[in-house]
């Protein structure tokens, strides 16, 4: 009798249909001062807002621009407590189940793996096979570990396979609900094999390194994002004494892991874990990367959204002591990015570009000797937010590839 329950919950659970955000909307606001900000937090305290930009609410200070999901019943008194407070706002999106849906705008009527649109995990699984068997002297697969959920999680190595070059570790999709960035790693992997014995760029590139390629991180949270919760951020696993799922896996690295204690809590998006490295996923890329730690030059993480690009360091407004280096590597990377459609990125340290942060990949790949680290925050600056249209990739991963390819360029000629 127990086992006719359990697998009818299973059945039930597997059943479930997905969350809808029908007339949920996304607001932006832009504290003028310290009394506006902690308003923002303190309505963060009694209604549930979904922080798209910056990720938490303890990040909120004045003349930031703050971007956050807010459901149908409670958009109503939240413009009216807006109001109340003198504080200006808009409405980036209107209703959020309509953006939802106009997201894949590219037509396809073939099921097959398509670089212009964002593909479910199967057929992401499939496109590493298949790029492993079509360049065969080019692409290895290797399986760094499982998820939670039991996963695989597969890294492509990219390059031309001789032992003892400089490598560039590259990981997209931390985060569930930033298709674009999975999106992007697809794309590379493509475009460098494609143009291998064409471009004599990226043939250099490649006869002379190696590309770790992690195209999806957090491969349960992208699951889920795609079946269950298309807005889903962290990874899908239990958390003790919490009915909350998940854990913020850019807050799980070991580096001033518990430095802010609003990671602490369970049920917030940005948990940082029940301990540095707790999270299959994060332990499978910290090994890999210290186990090839000799030849990786290194570290580049694809997020959305913002338009940034910034460097070490989160943890502390301290300069790295290479500064100067990575600000004019980041300088230049930004403006061979606009040269294709003028999309403008600001750089800096994270600290003071975007905000202080605990736990991250960045940090922590630095800290452990990985002097070039960078972290991409791609399209758009909040008007589709998580939601870019298909229609964007494109374009997105042709300029994005142009500050790739100068910093792979960079390191094969100064880093020793």
């Amino acid at each position: 009798m127990r086992f006719i329950v359990s697998v009818s919950l299973i059945v039930t659970a597997l059943a479930m249909p997905p969350i809808r955000f029908d007339r949920e909307k996304v607001f932006r606001v832009k504290p003028q001062n310290e009394k506006q900000a902690n308003f923002i937090k303190d309505l963060a305290k009694t209604v549930e807002l979904d922080f798209w930009n910056p990720d938490a609410s303890h990040h909120v200070t004045a003349n930031m621009t703050v971007d956050f999901r807010v459901s149908d019943k409670e958009s109503q008194s939240i413009q009216s407590a807006l109001g109340k407070n003198e504080m200006h706002y808009e409405i980036l999106i209107d209703d959020l189940q309509e953006e939802i849906e106009k997201q894949c705008d590219v037509e396809d009527s073939s099921d097959r793996h398509n670089y212009a649109k964002y593909n479910n995990w199967d057929k992401i699984v499939a496109w590493t096979e298949k790029m492993m068997h079509k360049h065969p002297g080019m692409v290895t697969r290797i399986k760094i570990g499982k998820t939670v959920e039991n996963n695989p999680l597969y890294v492509l190595k990219v390059g031309k396979q001789d032992k003892g070059k400089k490598s560039i570790f590259m990981d997209c999709g931390i985060h569930a609900r930033e298709w674009v960035s999975p999106a992007f790693c697809q794309w590379f992997v493509y475009q460098a094999t494609k143009s291998y014995g064409k471009n004599k760029i990226m043939t250099k590139l490649l006869d002379r390194m190696n590309f770790y390629v992690l195209p999806v991180f957090n491969v349960d949270g992208y699951i889920w994002s795609w079946t269950q919760n298309r807005m889903w951020r962290k990874n899908r696993s239990k958390n003790p004494n919490s009915r909350c799922i998940g854990t913020d896996l850019n807050r799980n690295f070991n580096v001033s892991w518990n430095l802010f204690p609003e990671t602490s809590n369970p049920c917030s998006n940005v948990y940082r874990g029940a301990a540095p490295e707790s999270e299959k996923e994060t332990k499978a890329v910290t090994d890999f990367i210290r186990r090839h730690l000799n030849s990786i030059k290194a570290y580049i993480t694809f997020n959305s959204y913002s338009q940034m690009l910034p460097f070490p360091y989160g943890y502390t407004k301290k300069l790295a002591p290479n500064y100067a280096n990575l600000d004019k590597v980041a300088k230049i990377g930004t403006e061979a990015l606009a040269t294709r459609y003028e999309t403008r990125f600001i750089y800096g340290p994270i600290a003071s570009t975007i905000y202080p942060t605990s736990g991250s990949s960045l940090d922590w790949a630095y800290d452990l000797g990985i002097k070039h680290t960078f972290a991409f925050e791609l399209r758009d600056k909040g008007k589709f937010g998580f939601l870019l249209p298909e229609s964007q990739i494109k374009s997105t991963c042709k300029e994005t590839m142009l500050a790739v390819k100068f910093i792979a360029k960079y390191i094969l000629k100064h880093v020793p």
